[in-house]
């Protein structure tokens, strides 16, 4: 008898509505939708902006079709694209240039499938339309930057340690320092040893001099610094264009790929990416009298009234126009904390920074310091600390009335301000939203019209077989669907492609299944036994030939990048689904079919030869 065990039915009928369950939402489209975000994270969007958003569109009369707050964002839905702009347009006007007000398009699956997490694939470029950039960093640039912060580390270094030196040039990765005598010579190695770790250090006795050399492995850590630190301030940017999932990642040693599906505007997408913003250290007057001249609109000559934002709103702050610094002499800022326990930010200068920081705390103990950031000609105030004392060293640390999330804030704004090493963009496309849909459709198609094709061929060649292999793999399509649907994937062309593949190979192994069916009869076996040896002959022969596809598109998985990359996570996924489908469950539904029969005397597997007898 062919009969599986109750918990081998189970587990297929599990595998089948819960891939049912998570294909669903990619078959409800999309609908067209509004993304409130903060450009801050001290500025929470909560329901109390939900309450701004629904008052300013029921004061226009525009209907939305459903406002909820997400991952720290508020997204409207809307019936069509005419509302979504007009509705846009409405929001920014009501909340002002804290938020970003993005045009987006959000699945149209039912509630519940959104609760349990079931949410559509993500579509790619080639299949939604939107921008390519191929972004190359410029490493040379960012190695002499770092030189030049070492050489600003080493003069602070001899002159913390009161040795003498001479000139301090670079030569590419090498810096050549001179000395006065063999003394100096001897103690200003020992200090720059501990101090930069980083750096080979050759003595020249003779000369009195110290050649300074970074080491292979510090030239490799810069260089993927600077890439990891130009994708992280790229993602920070195009937050700002609403792109629901931008692709940026690094290709090769010193290439940025970036991908943002659904944006068409590609001046706007290069001005976000190319953009820089400046800091700028300026000193507050705390006047009264000049401060409340200011407020009442007749602020003093050479100096001009900004916003400093804070947890408590907007307040106005009155500046000197003189820069004392700018954010080009800032090589990092990150959030940390002070003496007390309390949220600060600590930033690192350059040697050229350090130098004039020193100089502005000393002359301005007990005054207020404005850190101001200016993008786009608009200028707000970070922070404004109080000066303690004299900072030196490089090393400097804000702190204040701030609290966690507006010390991150502070460190982002301050460290995103300019990309660690220039970049120019070497390669650029658009693919069109109609390119996309045209893409739809025929990577579809023909995935449906192949699958109908073997669907014909396999009813026609093994009967009621061939209807089984046909079940088997409709349920392969629908376990791999789901998955990528949970995993989140972004599907491509290459991916359909992989798709299209996965229904070849997996077709392959139910052939393989039902020939050993057909041979075992052949040889004059029962049918019942004829089954149970035609699958377990062909299991050995189609693990080999999954596992040896295994292994190559693991390998386009290690060592393939962008479309490659894509394709293989499809395929290798496919091959596990498809040995789920073409062995477990076509045997549940051949045991379903015939099992329940004890006497079998023939089953449907197309027509079995047999020899002729003289």
């Amino acid at each position: 008898m062919n009969r599986y065990p109750l918990w081998k039915y189970l587990v297929i009928a599990v595998a089948l509505i819960v891939s049912t369950i998570y294909t669903l939402p990619n078959f409800y489209g999309e609908t067209p939708a509004v993304q409130i975000s903060s450009s801050r994270q001290s500025i929470p969007v909560d329901t109390a902006v939900m309450a701004r958003v629904e008052d300013a569109l029921k004061s226009h009369q525009i209907a939305a079709d459903g406002l909820y707050l997400d991952n720290g964002s508020l997204k409207v839905r809307f019936k069509d694209p005419d509302t979504q702009i007009k509705a846009r347009d409405v929001i920014q006007q009501a909340l002002g240039d804290n938020y970003i007000i993005a045009l987006n398009l959000l699945a149209a699956s039912p509630q519940w499938l959104t609760k349990i997490h079931a949410n559509p694939m993500f579509l790619g470029l080639d299949l939604r339309g939107g921008v390519h950039f191929l972004l190359e960093v410029d490493m040379k640039a960012a190695t002499d930057k770092t030189m030049e912060r070492y050489a600003g580390d080493i003069r602070r270094e001899l002159k913390d340690k009161k040795i003498r030196y001479g000139n301090i040039r670079r030569t590419g990765t090498t810096l050549d320092v001179q000395l006065r005598d063999a003394e100096t010579l001897a103690a200003a190695e020992k200090a720059i040893v501990r101090t930069l770790p980083g750096l080979t250090i050759k003595a020249d006795d003779t000369n009195f001099r110290l050649l300074l050399t970074l080491k292979p492995e510090e030239i490799t850590r810069i260089e993927s610094d600077a890439v990891k630190q130009n994708i992280t301030t790229l993602h920070n940017r195009v937050n700002e264009l609403g792109v629901a999932e931008p692709v940026i990642q690094q290709a090769g040693p010193n290439r940025i790929v970036v991908q943002l599906p659904g944006v068409q505007d590609t001046a706007k997408a290069k001005d976000i990416l190319g953009r820089t913003a400046t800091l700028q250290v300026r000193m507050v007057e705390d006047d009264n009298a000049k401060v409340a001249e200011a407020l009442a609109g007749n602020p003093p000559a050479g100096y001009e009234l900004l916003d400093e934002l804070t947890s408590r709103g907007p307040q106005k702050i009155l500046v000197k126009k003189d820069v004392e610094l700018t954010g080009d002499n800032i090589n990092d800022a990150q959030p940390t904390f002070d003496e007390n326990g309390a949220p600060a930010v600590s930033i690192n200068l350059d040697s050229t920074g350090a130098g004039i920081f020193r100089d502005v705390t000393r002359e301005n103990v007990g005054r207020r310091m404005a850190m101001i950031l200016v993008e786009k000609g608009k200028s707000e105030v970070v922070t404004a600390p109080v000066i303690r004392a004299e900072i030196g060293g490089g090393r400097v640390q804000i702190s204040g009335s701030m609290n966690s999330a507006e010390a991150n804030d502070t460190a982002l704004l301050l460290r995103a301000g300019s990309l660690a090493a220039p970049m120019q963009i070497i390669e650029e496309r658009t693919v069109g939203p109609s390119l996309g849909k045209e893409n739809i459709e025929k990577g579809f198609n023909s995935t449906l019209w192949g699958f109908a094709a073997i669907a014909v061929f396999m009813v026609i060649y093994y009967r009621v077989f061939g209807v089984i292999s046909v079940l088997s793999l409709g349920v392969n399509v629908l376990m791999l669907v789901a998955i990528l649907s949970m995993l989140q994937a972004t599907l491509t062309l290459p991916g359909i492609a992989a798709i299209a593949l996965t229904l070849g190979m997996a077709i392959d192994a139910n052939v393989l299944i039902n020939e050993r069916v057909r041979e075992e009869l052949r040889n004059g076996m029962p049918p019942h036994s004829a089954i149970q040896a035609g699958y377990a002959h062909a299991w050995s022969t189609i693990l080999d030939s999954n596992v040896t596809t295994m292994i190559a598109g693991l390998a386009l998985l290690i060592f393939g990048s962008g479309p490659v990359r894509g394709f293989a996570v499809v395929h290798c996924l496919g091959i596990l689904t498809s040995i789920f489908s073409a062995v477990l469950v076509s045997r549940g539904f051949v045991n379903l079919w015939y099992g329940r029969q004890r006497r079998l005397t023939s089953i449907s597997v197309g027509q079995i030869w047999k020899p002729e007898t003289k």
